[in-house]
């Protein structure tokens, strides 16, 4: 279904109604959706992310690592994003530092099942295994986007 670490067909139609699905609140508890304008266009691009939690922090991973859309999106967009799990919220994604991120790839790991695939890692490694592969998966954290949260431009 992720054929280049890109979603075919059949993945991106999924993504669409599990974004549908996530934003209405009535998905997963972990599972939301996630707007962000797009890089090219400027037009907002919804899709699902889980957010893990550690710690009493929330956190988005790419789980098709460096490559997936959404990361250069958020980029671009200096990390200000639309987050909805029944009501939206502003939310500014802070990029987390590779040597910080083992045991945040680890807890998401754990949670989203359907990551798994994309990771040649088991949920229960050590964390020394995780610091191996953690350079190749974005880790975002998740905090309130007060500047954002005043105006009314989409993500």
């Amino acid at each position: 279904m992720y054929r280049g670490d890109r979603p075919g067909r059949l993945a991106a139609s999924l993504n669409r109604g599990w974004a549908t699905i996530a934003g209405s609140g009535r998905g997963p508890s972990r599972m939301a959706r996630m707007e962000v304008r797009g890089r090219r266009t400027g037009r907002p691009v919804s899709f699902p992310v889980m957010v893990a939690d550690l710690a009493g922090e929330r956190y988005v991973v790419a789980m098709l690592g460096e490559r997936a859309n959404w990361v250069a999106n958020v980029r671009a967009a200096n990390g200000h994003v639309l987050l909805s799990q029944g009501r939206p919220e502003r939310v500014l994604l802070e990029e987390v530092p590779d040597h910080e991120r083992p045991p945040i790839l680890r807890r998401y790991l754990q949670i989203a099942s359907a990551a798994r695939a994309h990771f040649p890692i088991d949920p229960q490694a050590s964390l020394t295994a995780f610091e191996e592969i953690a350079g190749r998966y974005p880790v975002f954290h998740i905090r309130a986007d007060e500047a954002s949260s005043r105006s009314e431009d989409p993500a």
